[in-house]
């Protein structure tokens, strides 16, 4: 999230049509085993890992000989979210065939430095390969990387010969891997299909023609779009209204503190208001201490979501925030429009991060 670039936006574009460009050529030099794909540098490795989950650690001895695909993701980034199951697919495919998928996850809030936290959403995600945590940045900073999700495809001998930022363009992903590995053996591979993994619920890709909202934060150092009359009281309780919004405009209701990072509901019934038009709507919600079950209530347009509701409510907009994580509450069943979204906390103490859409 934050720094992620998803694979529509303009600041990629470069990177884009060099992926088109690579592209074109990759079937021919999979099918004769050799790979068009150039060397852009020596990989950094996993130096500064916290710990490693799936695995013991890995370094250059370990991985040489093997094609590596580095996943660096974070376990709260919607984007990063609906690209796992291609990171998946392409570690269980291709394992046997010399690849190894490597995650790296890098935390952007706090929480996602709880190992508890990354832990449960590995076994969430159903990710089997190998992820080294890098809770203080070491490795991302080792790899010069900017992006949630950011990909770095390296051969055997240790050079990194491809990279991909954002979620999309999976085809041009798994060509270079194929490529990487027909070089690696010397001969082209008897498969050359796609993978093509199940995607439902928060997986699902974005249907990017009919977004028209942004990521928002909800904390106060990156809070953009706040309409409450109130000014933000940093760090200190205060009371909060909204009235009508324009879209992308957003506001809290009741008492709340507004952080750095989040905003924490200090009263049973205190509320968040966001006028959005995308096909689906996440918030980033956590109860606030481990092991607490908050009730919530969703409306749309004032009256419950019906049809329109996410994955982690019901049609009548209740559902429960029971860890810190990304939770879709609306996923709409017709065309996107504008929507007046209100989220009603029952029980006090919830924390509030950051919006995104799909």
């Amino acid at each position: 999230m934050k720094r992620h670039i998803p694979a529509i936006a303009g600041s990629i574009a470069a990177c884009a049509l060099a992926a088109l460009a690579v592209g074109a050529s990759l079937d021919a030099s999979t099918a004769a085993g050799r790979s068009v794909l150039q060397v852009e540098g020596k990989a950094p490795g996993f130096d500064g890992a916290t710990t490693w989950l799936n695995s013991a650690p890995l370094g250059v001895a370990q991985l040489r000989g093997k094609v590596v695909l580095v996943n660096f993701w974070t376990y709260s980034c919607i984007n990063c979210i609906r690209a796992m199951p291609y990171s998946r697919a392409w570690a269980n495919k291709y394992r046997d065939q010399g690849l190894a998928v490597v995650g790296v996850h890098t935390p952007e809030f706090r929480f996602e430095q709880d190992l508890t936290n990354v832990n449960a959403a590995v076994g969430r995600f159903g990710i089997d390969f190998p992820v080294a945590v890098d809770s203080s940045h070491q490795i991302w900073r080792a790899w010069g990387n900017r992006y949630w999700p950011a990909y770095y495809l390296v051969d055997g001998a240790g050079r990194i010969r491809y990279h991909q930022f954002g979620e999309g363009d999976y085809d041009k992903m798994e060509r270079a891997i194929q490529s990487l590995l027909a070089e690696q053996r010397g001969a082209a591979l008897a498969d050359t299909s796609l993978v093509d993994p199940k995607a439902g619920a928060e997986h699902m890709a974005p249907d990017a023609e009919q977004i028209a909202s942004e990521e928002t934060y909800v904390g106060y150092r990156k809070a953009l779009n706040f309409r409450s009359p109130e000014r933000v009281r940093p760090d200190a309780p205060q009371a909060y209204t909204v009235g009508r919004l324009g879209l992308n405009g957003w506001g809290l209701l009741g008492r709340w503190t507004v952080g750095p990072e989040s905003a924490q509901a200090l009263e049973a019934g205190a509320g968040i208001a966001y006028q959005f038009s995308a096909r689906d709507l996440h918030l980033v919600l956590g109860p606030g201490a481990a092991g607490t079950k908050l009730r919530i209530r969703v409306t749309l347009d004032g009256k419950p979501p019906g049809a329109d509701h996410g994955s982690d409510i019901n049609a009548a907009g209740d559902g429960v925030i029971d860890a810190t994580r990304l939770y879709q509450l609306v996923r709409q069943a017709g065309p996107a429009r504008e929507r007046r979204f209100e989220i009603r906390f029952l029980d006090r103490g919830a924390e509030a991060y950051a919006f995104t859409f799909g």
